[in-house]
């Protein structure tokens, strides 16, 4: 097995099948074809189940995922390694996170990260559970996650680092503003106001459905999976909405208020990674997380969204 039959593999699963993996690779679709079909007679077992024009995973091609990345991974640090001793750093780096996070303080981090290394590639995929970002840590997939949670994340194996704590805001809809004026409300004043809700198992969602398990009379509008749309939609009237704080900066560039619910609920927001074995690109991004720990995470978010 060769490291080009990875990457052909790995061409096809990204790209989600052969003719837009051969697009990309730059070579001819049957080309691609035999060498995944040698590279399964070596293996003696099929990698890619073929269901009229499409390629799906199978289980053997499942388990090959994680290991396939960690040697294209290690190619790439072996490659950056010897490029840094002629003063050049490149390399790729595989990033998942969860919406909130992927906010702030990922943008950031990133912004950080990209004037010191300005030619490492970052690949950033989405989860939406922490438990998508630890098994995509474990697997190799990718190299560092960010993960938001109710309480601390602790997971054996993997190095946590805690960044911060990011209390639970109200963004505003402008056309239903009748709020005090000052800059946090109490849950019972949800009462009577309708909600953009996040999904089920969210902390967002939970504080909505905590409200409404204690009798405050709160109406839940839109449900809403795919956090892009809650901004534009109250935006638009449709409703208040319950975030974290790291969605406030945008809210208040596009003119809307926020408000701390109270009493306060936090998310807890940590970078994870392997405790070894990282390429130069990860360690790097790692110090630059290590300087956005916040010392007193609790204090900082907290005025973080007025």
């Amino acid at each position: 097995m060769d490291t080009r039959k990875l990457k052909y593999f790995l061409a096809v699963v990204d790209h989600d099948g052969f003719n837009r993996a051969a697009e990309h690779l730059l070579i001819a679709q049957p080309s691609l074809s035999q060498t995944i079909a040698g590279l399964e007679k070596e293996l003696g077992v099929p990698l890619f189940h073929r269901v009229g024009r499409r390629a799906v995973l199978s289980e053997a091609g499942k388990e090959l995922v994680g290991p396939a990345r960690l040697v294209m991974r290690d190619l790439d640090a072996a490659q950056s390694a010897v490029q840094a001793l002629r003063g050049i750093r490149s390399g790729r780096l595989d990033i998942i996170t969860m919406p909130s996070p992927g906010i702030e303080p990922l943008t950031s981090m990133i912004a950080d990260f990209t004037k010191l290394h300005p030619s490492v590639v970052l690949n950033v995929s989405a989860a939406f559970t922490p438990e998508e970002v630890v098994e995509s840590v474990r697997s190799g997939s990718s190299e560092i996650g960010l993960a938001g949670s109710p309480t601390p994340v602790r997971v054996p194996g993997v190095q946590v680092l805690e960044l911060e704590r990011q209390p639970l805001i109200l963004i505003v809809n402008p056309q239903a503003d009748s709020f005090t004026s000052g800059d946090s409300i109490q849950r019972e004043d949800l009462g009577g106001h309708r909600l953009i809700a996040s999904q089920r198992g969210s902390l967002m969602r939970w504080l909505v459905d905590d409200a409404l398990a204690h009798g405050v009379k709160t109406e839940i509008v839109v449900e809403v999976a795919h956090r892009t749309s809650i901004l534009p939609l109250v935006l638009a009237g449709v409703g208040h909405a319950v975030m974290p704080s790291s969605w406030a900066p945008l809210a208040h560039k596009s003119g809307l208020r926020t408000l701390l619910i109270e009493p306060v609920s936090h998310l807890d927001v940590a970078i994870l990674s392997r405790k070894e074995d990282l390429t130069p690109a990860a360690q790097a991004f790692l110090a630059v997380a290590q300087r956005h720990a916040s010392p007193g995470p609790e204090s900082e978010t907290t005025s973080r969204h007025r």
